[in-house]
C-alpha cells in the first residue's frame, strides 16, 4: 500500500480513486463509500426527503452552492475554529455534502444504521456478548451491542481504533483527517453534550501521546510538532455518527508513512 501514488488527474477519495466518478477498489483499503458509484460526474444525487441527520443552516446554504463557490479550510482557519469551539462552521464541500447524505441514506437502509455498518464492516469489531473480561455499551437504537475491556477511554489500545475519515471536511491540500473510534464513551455535560473538563484533558493526554510525539521524534521535519496537530469532538447536536464515540484529529503535512503508523486498517 505504501508504494502507490495517488493519480493526479482525478478527483480522489480515499479507498477509492473516481475518474469520471467510476470506482475502482483498492482491496486492502475498506471504506465507507461501498454501494455509491456515479456513472456521471455532472449528476449530483438528490438530497434524500428525509436526511438521516439532522442539517444545519449551513448545509442548506452549502446544498445550494456550487463546488468552484466553495472555500476551503486551512489550518489557520481551523485553529480558530476549534480554539473558539466554533464546530458548526466546519463545512464539508457541496458535492461531497451531497454524497455524503445520498450514502447515509443507502447505508441506513441496509444495515439500519450508521453504526451497525461501522462496526461490522470498518472497525470488524465482532466481539461476543459474553466475552469473559469485558464490559459493554448498547446502542439503543440499534440494539447494537459494543464491548470493551477498559471503561477508561484509550486505556486499552484494543477499545480504539484509528481510521481515515472517508467523509472529510473541505481541507486545503496537505490537511489530513483522522478519526479514532472508542468502543467506550467518553463523559460529556448534560445539555449538548460538551466535554468536561476531564474528559477534554484525557483526550489531549492521548493525542499528545500518540500523534505529537511520534512527531517530536523526527524534529529535523518537525521542529514544533504540536503545530502540527489539531483535535476535536463535535457535541451531540453536530454528530452525524451519534451511538459510537469518536474524536477527529487533523494533521499537516505528515507524510503517509507516518500515517500508516497510526491508522489501523
Amino acid at each position: 500500500m505504501r508504494g502507490l501514488v495517488r493519480p493526479t488527474e482525478f478527483p480522489t477519495f480515499w479507498g477509492y480513486d473516481f475518474p469520471d466518478f467510476v470506482c475502482y477498489t483498492r482491496t486492502s483499503r475498506p471504506t465507507w463509500l461501498i454501494g455509491l458509484m456515479f456513472q456521471n460526474h455532472q449528476k449530483m444525487p438528490e438530497v434524500p426527503a428525509v436526511p438521516a441527520f439532522n442539517l444545519t443552516e449551513l448545509d442548506y446554504k452549502l446544498l445550494a452552492m456550487t463546488d468552484e463557490e466553495f472555500i476551503y479550510h486551512d489550518w489557520e482557519d481551523l485553529k480558530s475554529i476549534i480554539a473558539r469551539n466554533d464546530l458548526g462552521a466546519l463545512k464539508r464541500k457541496p458535492s461531497d455534502l451531497r454524497r455524503y447524505l445520498a450514502w447515509t441514506q443507502e447505508t441506513k437502509t441496509q444495515y439500519g444504521t450508521i453504526m451497525n455498518y461501522i462496526c461490522q464492516q470498518r472497525l470488524k469489531w465482532h466481539l461476543p456478548v459474553n466475552t469473559g473480561g469485558t464490559e459493554s455499551a448498547v446502542d439503543q437504537q440499534s440494539g447494537t451491542l459494543v464491548t470493551f475491556k477498559n471503561p477508561r477511554p484509550f486505556a486499552d489500545p484494543e477499545d480504539y481504533k484509528i481510521l481515515r475519515n472517508d467523509w472529510p471536511y473541505g481541507l486545503t491540500p496537505g490537511i489530513s483527517h483522522l478519526v479514532v473510534w472508542l468502543r467506550t464513551p467518553i463523559p460529556v455535560q448534560s445539555g449538548e453534550g460538551h466535554l468536561t473538563d476531564e474528559s477534554r484533558a484525557m483526550i489531549n493526554g492521548f493525542v499528545r501521546k500518540t500523534f505529537v510525539d511520534r512527531l517530536a521524534k523526527d524534529p529535523q521535519n518537525f521542529s514544533d510538532p504540536d503545530s502540527h496537530v489539531l483535535w476535536f469532538k463535535n457535541w451531540v447536536g453536530l454528530q452525524s455518527v451519534r451511538a459510537l464515540e469518536h474524536v477527529h484529529i487533523l494533521v499537516r503535512d505528515v507524510p503517509e508513512d507516518i500515517l500508516f503508523e497510526w491508522i489501523n486498517e
